[in-house]
């Protein structure tokens, strides 16, 4: 193959000093902040956190904390350990968040033992991820990869035969579930063909198949989200099932993992997973079930639609400040107003709720934004929803909670933590997320 240059993470150039933003912010209340400002609360985030692990345990799966929505140490243990349950498994989007695990000491003290590249392995990062596997070992854990393409398989041979000491990387599969984003779909005779290339590998250990119903958030149902967890259990089973078939076959079937890990899992799936839901799965699993999700903790508009969590249940918001004011301006002779948050602040996310955001407490929404700012605009009061306050006035510091979290908390060198257990008003704390790639 085609030399690959090889990239590394720039991890000595992102360094925000958590002692001293708590010096500065801890015990102020939130209308001192300078907006816009995230907040989390870290009441709200630890109970979503709780509750996962009871899926998990009732749903019959291990589970594995996505870390992409936060990517912070201090969410990180909250995801990890619960009153509930625990587990060391970890998934990260990119290798800055893997790093971040390392030198936030989660590996070192055992809360991390198995960290998962959540995308199809890059082949200019594996410098990277080989010193990232060698920091793992140190402490006995392990760094798994996704696999989805023959290529992938042929670079880390290569790679591998390059290196003094040649190792095997523990791989997911990474099975297309409809979604489209990547993976392989499940067709018998290519998928086989594709698993006796791997299982003839001297550089792949097959430790299961991974999926993700991206689509699940559509959902408007229990009922419809339990249908995509099941989908998501039948096709990694399948795959599994044909697997083994070949592996029966396979002159390394002595040496390849089983059982098999089934990874399963999107936010909505994930929250259907219940011991209701386990009834509906298939009976007989060729391997083991996982369940995997990250944007549970903290939740958005996006997740609301699903009607699988209500909004108390949104650990997160920004607040913004009124910057101007419009009387009649909108539709129907409406007010708007103008605040400080924008795309950066907000992301351009849209979901079935209409707009970018809602106002809390306040008959108000994020309509439409700029980069820097956004136009809110009335909307009718409903008292069902906390929408009873209509108004808002130059000066006012507004909490918007938008559609996706993800993408939100992205924007933000750090995030104000709150406790509603010891009263929501005053930051208790402040998180540094892991930035960049």
């Amino acid at each position: 193959m085609t030399h690959i240059l090889q990239t590394k993470t720039p991890l000595h150039f992102l360094d925000p000093n958590k002692d001293a933003l708590v010096a500065e912010f801890v015990g102020k209340p939130l209308n001192a902040l300078r907006t816009p400002a995230f907040v989390v609360d870290r009441a709200v985030f630890a109970e979503n956190c709780r509750k996962m692990h009871e899926n998990a345990r009732d749903c019959g799966a291990t589970f594995r904390g996505h870390l992409k929505t936060h990517k912070t140490v201090e969410g990180t243990k909250l995801q990890l350990v619960s009153d509930v349950g625990r587990t060391s498994a970890v998934v990260v989007s990119t290798l800055m968040e893997a790093w971040g695990v390392v030198q936030g000491g989660l590996v070192a003290d055992g809360t991390v033992k198995d960290i998962l590249y959540g995308l199809p392995v890059g082949l200019n990062k594996l410098d990277d991820l080989s010193a990232l596997h060698a920091e793992m070992t140190r402490y006995g854990g392990t760094v798994r990869i996704l696999l989805d393409h023959l290529d992938q398989v042929k670079f880390l041979e290569e790679y591998e035969r390059a290196q003094e000491h040649p190792k095997k990387w523990s791989a997911f599969i990474k099975m297309n579930g409809g979604l489209k984003r990547a993976g392989i779909l499940p067709e018998p005779v290519s998928f086989k063909a594709f698993m006796r290339r791997v299982f003839a590998s001297s550089a792949i250990s097959v430790f299961g198949f991974y999926t993700h119903a991206g689509n699940s958030y559509g959902s408007t149902s229990l009922e419809q989200a339990t249908s995509y967890l099941t989908g998501e259990v039948r096709l990694t089973n399948d795959a599994a099932g044909m697997a083994m078939e070949v592996l029966a076959e396979s002159d390394n079937r002595e040496v390849d993992n089983q059982p098999f890990v089934l990874s399963v899992g999107s936010t909505p799936t994930a929250l259907s997973a219940t011991a209701e839901a386990k009834l509906k799965m298939t009976s007989t699993l060729n391997g083991t079930l996982e369940l995997h999700t990250g944007n549970y903790t903290m939740l958005d508009l996006q997740q609301v639609h699903t009607t699988l969590i209500g909004r108390p249940q949104i650990s997160q918001k920004v607040l913004a400040t009124v910057i101007s004011y419009y009387p009649g301006r909108g539709s129907d002779g409406q007010d708007e107003a103008m605040c400080d948050a924008g795309a950066i602040a907000m992301s351009k996310d849209t979901g079935r709720i209409p707009g970018f955001g809602e106002v809390v407490g306040k008959s108000w929404k994020l309509g439409r934004i700029s980069q820097e700012h956004g136009i809110l605009i009335q909307v009718p009061p409903d008292p069902e929803l906390g929408r009873t306050d209509p108004t808002l006035k130059i000066g006012d510091t507004v909490e918007i909670v938008g559609q996706h979290a993800c993408l939100i908390a992205a924007a933000y060198p750090w995030y104000y933590i709150i406790d509603s257990d010891e009263g929501s008003d005053k930051v208790v704390d402040i998180w540094v997320p892991w930035k960049g790639w």
